[in-house]
């Protein structure tokens, strides 16, 4: 990648008028999966379809997030990724939403990248002994004003940072196909 590439956190566009609001997925036995499943850039499994609840009702996104993160795409985001050629950087787990027959999936980000500019983030903080989850020491426990080192990216199109994978990354070229295509629901802010 070129140093000078950008980089945006992909989010969900929560003030579109009468959109639907999608709960965090579940299993196909109704129990619910741990946000960090997903957070750990690696492939997973199910057997079943994920089942994804509706927390309200409304337009149905071809992009959206639950409130722990998840990130559910439909079909036109998928073929959008194999058109870019970087299908092999997701993985895109079947998933049934309520009352919506066409199929969706939950997006797995499958490269964490140690990337986070420290010296250019507004604001940092770590995890420590005393917070009492070790698992988390020396992760990031709360960043403010994100910014990426394009630097450490290497070739990667869709991402989450080490430290911090809560934030979905994604390349300027990503934004500008996402937003070409007139994909609904994400919207960017660039780190």
């Amino acid at each position: 990648m070129n140093p000078q590439s950008r980089y945006f956190r992909l989010m969900d566009d929560v003030h579109i008028e009468g959109r639907w609001h999608v709960e965090s997925p579940l299993d196909d036995q109704g129990r619910e999966i741990v946000p960090q499943t997903f957070l750990q850039g690696r492939a997973l499994h199910w057997d079943a379809p994920l089942v994804l609840p509706l927390y309200r009702r409304g337009r149905a996104l071809d992009f959206s997030q639950t409130g722990l993160n998840f990130a559910v795409v439909n079909g036109r985001f998928a073929t959008l990724c194999e058109r870019l050629g970087i299908q092999h950087q997701i993985q895109l787990i079947p998933a049934r939403v309520e009352e919506h027959p066409e199929p969706y999936f939950v997006l797995n980000t499958l490269r964490l990248i140690r990337c986070v500019d420290e010296a250019r983030c507004g604001e940092l903080s770590f995890w420590e002994p005393r917070h009492g989850e070790p698992e988390r020491v020396g992760h990031y426990r709360n960043v403010v004003g994100l910014k990426v080192d394009p630097e450490k990216v290497g070739d990667a199109h869709i991402f989450r940072p080490w430290g911090w994978p809560v934030a979905l990354i994604v390349s300027e070229r990503v934004k500008r196909a996402l937003e070409d295509e007139g994909l609904s629901g994400p919207r960017f802010i660039e780190v």
